[in-house]
């Protein structure tokens, strides 16, 4: 791994931006309590010169939108955009016994991937809650770089560094690095990149810009994830755009992750949700031990008592987060797809309810409104294209 993956940090500067109670981001309107400091990513003077729209978001002063969150969501899924999203976490776990403690905290199983490959999992607890979801990137048997959420990386790290074993170290490295996720079809060809498979990584230079290139996203389109250090992304964000990617903002992001039903933390998966009435038990490896596999055994056993499922809108309405759900559901993402022109969302149903085709009914602002549960992605190219 190069030298930049060292030590450098970015400052906080005080934000001017007006305080924000209420926050309409990644299609829920999220009530926020507004520090008197907001973090900056490197880019922020690049979003204030293009006109962006910025808001807090997880301690953070981000753009929602520039031209808007539908041009921005159907560049993606036409062409290619270019989201900054340096307000994730990085954490360094290196050591002998690095591997060792990474597979006695994370749900899914190491062993399945190699150097310069990655894998989506989560950090559970006791409950086979979900602590974070998060990618945790091999560069080598004893060094594995994790990404966490922006308003989990203080959990997941304490989480780790609480139990940190002898041979190995966690360090957070947040500040040192700039994140562009580069996304659509054409985001490669945009780039210069050959093809490979998704959840690889390798480094490179872009723009005269050392770089980890990742074959990851969180939009349902081909695309990567560009690392940097810090002082380096404002070069390589200007270089992107020269290359035709759109800037796009967190709105657009939500949208787009919640056409292809990835879940957002927070949201649809919580430290109280376990990940298999979340569905995702296919990164759970149960057949080893780590921190709440033992009760998400239990309930693999006795199946659980609700499911997340997807659904869309067979009225003209927009679905939210808390909305109610007849029969003793709730809505926990919601909004209006662009691609599909009509409501659409995710929400935990008793089990009874949650096979594709089932009826539901959503109390939204006072009004039932009928809705569908249908199979995930809610959105698929070779259907909408």
């Amino acid at each position: 791994m190069p030298s930049w993956l060292a030590a450098r940090r970015v400052q906080e500067t005080r934000s001017d931006a007006p305080a924000c109670r209420g926050v309409a981001l990644r299609g829920v309107v999220t009530v926020q309590p507004v520090p008197e400091t907001l973090l900056r990513t490197p880019l922020h003077s690049r979003h204030v010169a293009a006109g962006a729209r910025l808001v807090p978001f997880a301690g953070w002063e981000m753009p929602v939108q520039y031209e808007g969150v539908i041009p921005e969501h159907r560049a993606v899924r036409s062409d290619c955009g270019v989201f900054d999203v340096s307000h994730m976490g990085e954490l360094h776990v290196e050591g002998p016994r690095a591997h060792d403690l990474l597979q006695s905290l994370l749900s899914n199983d190491l062993d399945r991937i190699d150097d310069g490959e990655a894998q989506y999992t989560l950090l559970t607890n006791e409950r086979g809650g979900i602590v974070d979801d998060l990618i945790a990137y091999r560069i080598s048997a004893h060094h594995y770089l994790l990404v966490v959420n922006a308003g989990n990386r203080e959990a997941a790290y304490d989480w780790i560094k609480e139990r940190e074993v002898r041979g190995s170290e966690v360090r957070d490295a947040s500040e040192e690095y700039a994140l562009l996720a580069v996304q659509g079809p054409q985001a490669l060809e945009r780039l210069g990149l050959p093809e490979a498979k998704p959840f690889t990584h390798g480094m490179g230079e872009l723009g005269g810009v050392e770089v980890m290139v990742n074959r990851t996203g969180y939009t349902g389109e081909p695309g990567c994830e560009l690392m940097c250090t810090a002082e380096d992304a404002e070069a390589l964000w200007d270089w992107v755009l020269e290359r035709g990617a759109v800037p796009c903002g967190l709105g657009a992001r939500d949208t787009l992750r919640l056409e292809v039903c990835f879940p957002l933390h927070g949201s649809d998966i919580t430290p109280e949700t376990d990940a298999l009435s979340a569905g995702l038990g296919w990164v759970c490896a149960l057949d080893k031990d780590f921190t709440g596999a033992e009760e998400l055994r239990r309930i693999r056993a006795t199946g659980p008592e609700r499911k997340l499922v997807a659904f869309v809108l067979e009225e003209k309405a927009i679905p939210r987060q808390g909305m109610p759900i007849s029969g003793g559901g709730e809505v926990t993402s919601g909004t209006h797809s662009p691609m599909l022109d009509r409501g659409i969302g995710m929400g935990y149903v008793p089990v009874a309810m949650a096979d594709p085709g089932a009826d539901l009914t959503i109390d939204v602002r006072g009004k039932e409104r009928a809705a569908t549960v249908v199979p995930k992605p809610i959105y698929k190219r070779q259907e909408n294209a």
